[in-house]
């Protein structure tokens, strides 16, 4: 093997190590706040659920909260790849506030699905702050495609800034209580949001 070749493929060998190793970090943060909760855990619990030394955990990060901020972050990430499969399927409001509901509402069910089946506090971590790049770009996706599903002449004068708010602060308190519930029930959680949403939005352009 050429020099070159035999520095790409250390190159390619320590990307993958330091990818792995992160991916770790984050799999031991959610298991351990989901266990004992984000104020009792310490970095030293997170590393205990790891193969990892101290060192190699501030490669990577210097807190907790890093560590929390950075599940949360990938959890909106692989969220936002569910919103688009929403936004394609949808041709009024209606059918898009209800899919987007469900589609989150499914989401941090699964997300949580281990932690509440050993009993463990739930961990909601999909905009767990709204501050984020990765938050304030879902929000103005959630904006856009409520606007295109409201490009009508009735919906003329319907605050689109707060309608997208309410949802989206809807879906997190509720998705908040539903988790805490047995059974969790998507369904249920989903219907509701969807009445308070598109009731009160039918309720204002009527009244216009």
């Amino acid at each position: 093997m050429s020099d070159t070749a035999d520095s790409i493929s250390r190159s390619g060998k320590r990307a993958s190590t330091k990818a792995a190793n992160r991916r770790a970090i984050l799999e031991a943060g959610r298991r351990v706040f989901a266990r004992i909760g984000f104020e009792a855990t310490t970095v030293r619990d997170i590393i205990r659920e790891t193969e990892l030394a101290s060192g190699t955990f501030y490669n990577y990060f210097k807190s907790k909260e890093e560590v929390f901020q950075a599940i949360a972050e990938d959890s909106t990430q692989r969220f936002r790849a569910h919103l688009s499969d929403v936004r394609a399927r949808a041709s009024t409001l209606e059918e898009y506030i209800e899919n987007a509901f469900r589609a989150y509402f499914s989401f941090i069910a699964r997300e949580n699905e281990e932690a509440i089946a050993c009993g463990a506090p739930h961990l909601a971590l999909v905009g767990v702050r709204v501050d984020t790049p990765e938050m304030e770009a879902v929000a103005e996706e959630i904006r856009a495609d409520i606007e295109r599903a409201l490009n009508t002449e009735a919906a003329a004068g319907l605050d689109i800034e707060y309608l997208t708010a309410a949802a989206i602060g809807m879906a997190r308190e509720m998705g908040d209580y539903m988790l805490q519930r047995r059974p969790v029930d998507v369904e249920g959680a989903t219907r509701f949001a969807v009445g308070l949403v598109i009731g009160g939005a039918r309720a204002m352009m009527e009244q216009r």
